[in-house]
């Protein structure tokens, strides 16, 4: 069985520790996961094989009980299991630079799924300064024949924003 686990509070030390132990003690293995911290807030989410007969609704008792002292909101929920190479095409870098307005990773995400393209990373923030600069960052898996870069550079000039999107090149860890 695999559940998410999802933790949403104030950043401090002590977050991760506390969640990962509370997993460990119920023999779970952390397969995938996820943290960023979001305006001051720290966000968390994880993919979680739990040993066969694992009540999940007692690991969430649990975490809850862990996370109380740091003031998180906590969630476990089950998630269907997902075929191998559930994504297939081609993965992609798209970049998107420019002023800061309401509807920019709306408009983007949609012009995507119009392609077919699975969004499969997504970051966004705001760079300060004289002029604030609105920074969003996609991976993206493009299926072989699509081509949704003549749409997004229109969408560009639209918004008023720069528009870039490249191959993604294999990393090595």
């Amino acid at each position: 069985m695999h559940i998410a686990v999802t933790a949403v509070g104030l950043d401090r030390p002590g977050i991760v520790a506390a969640i990962t132990k509370t997993l460990y003690e119920h023999g779970a293995n952390i397969e995938d996961s996820r943290s960023a911290i979001l305006g001051g807030h720290f966000s968390m989410m994880l993919i979680v094989a739990m040993p066969d007969g694992s009540d999940a609704a007692s690991l969430e008792g649990d975490l809850v009980g862990a996370a109380g002292a740091l003031d998180l909101i906590v969630a476990v929920r089950p998630v269907a299991e997902a075929p191998h190479g559930h994504t297939t095409g081609i993965p992609h870098v798209i970049s998107v630079y420019g002023a800061d307005r309401p509807g920019i990773v709306a408009r983007v995400s949609d012009t995507l799924a119009s392609h077919n393209v699975n969004i499969t990373d997504l970051a966004t923030h705001v760079v300060e300064g004289d002029t604030p600069v609105y920074v969003m960052l996609l991976e993206a898996t493009i299926p072989v024949g699509a081509d949704p870069e003549p749409d997004l550079k229109a969408l560009g000039a639209e918004l008023g924003v720069d528009v870039s999107i490249r191959p993604m090149e294999a990393d090595t860890l």
